[in-house]
């Protein structure tokens, strides 16, 4: 989406210096989403 990879990068870096890392357990909702999409379709 960014074309210069350097404006990029610094955009990378600043988003990822003033992030948060949470750990979250349990089953993925993109893991059931794609279940239900799937079963969905073929109906």
């Amino acid at each position: 989406m960014i074309g210069d990879p350097t404006m990029a990068d610094a955009i990378l870096d600043r988003l990822v210096h003033n992030a948060y890392k949470i750990n979250l357990k349990g089953e993925s909702m993109r893991k059931k989403q794609a279940i239900l999409t799937q079963e969905n379709t073929l109906e």
